[in-house]
């Protein structure tokens, strides 16, 4: 989440998380009023958060909400580091700021994550969709299609088609839980069903395994 009252602020912070594959933009606000409804409601991994807003400052933001996930403040003011890390931010960014600054403090977030026991402490994935942005929870996927420039995410429940590559998709979903087993398809490995005449079964859904994935898929199966 951004949460920045400056336009320019959030263009640029929007294409630094553009840039880095394990980050997605789920919610950006003009105004720290807009992010607690938000919050309120729905949870979010990181806060980009501005600290000089009008009617509601970052700091302000911090002190109402008992639980929030890491922040990494932003103002074009040093003189509020005291005060910020009071409030246990990760890091502390000013503007102007630049992609390799914007990266060691986002990396501060991913070490302290991936240092938890199981990794990451959320286990769902925003993406965007019909104009919309879609939690899913990473169990309620079955697998991935590759469709042209397109994937469509096929859950449970529904399919989203989403603008990503099949590698993009692979950096973002948990490595010990998906597996790529055709150019153009992801599967869910809890999900498998059965194999059978080189294809994965998953809700009668026969899914193709390419020759150049098999042997890696094979070995990741547990064999009585």
């Amino acid at each position: 989440m951004i949460v920045d009252d400056e336009e320019l602020a959030r263009f640029v912070l929007k294409n630094f998380i553009k840039q880095t594959d394990f980050l997605t933009l789920g919610y950006e606000c003009e105004s720290a009023i807009e992010a607690v409804n938000i919050l309120q409601k729905d949870q979010v991994d990181l806060i980009f958060l501005d600290v000089q807003m009008p009617e509601m400052s970052g700091l302000e933001l911090l002190e109402s909400l008992d639980h929030l996930p890491p922040v990494i403040l932003v103002t074009s003011k040093k003189d509020y580091a005291a005060e910020a890390f009071e409030h246990s931010v990760v890091d502390y960014l000013v503007k102007p700021i630049q992609y390799p600054r914007f990266i060691r403090a986002v990396m501060k977030v991913k070490e302290k994550q991936e240092s938890r026991p199981g990794g990451s402490s959320n286990d769902d994935i925003f993406i965007r969709t019909d104009s919309k942005i879609v939690k899913l929870n990473y169990s309620s996927i079955l697998y991935v299609e590759a469709l042209a420039d397109y994937v469509m995410i096929n859950t449970t429940t529904n399919r989203h088609i989403v603008h990503s590559t099949m590698k993009g998709m692979e950096r973002k979903l948990p490595a010990d839980t998906f597996a790529r087993v055709h150019r153009s398809f992801i599967v869910n490995l809890p999900k498998v069903q059965q194999i059978k005449d080189l294809h994965v079964v998953i809700n009668d859904k026969e899914i193709p395994i390419g020759a150049s994935y098999k042997d890696k898929f094979m070995k990741r199966l547990k064999f009585l």
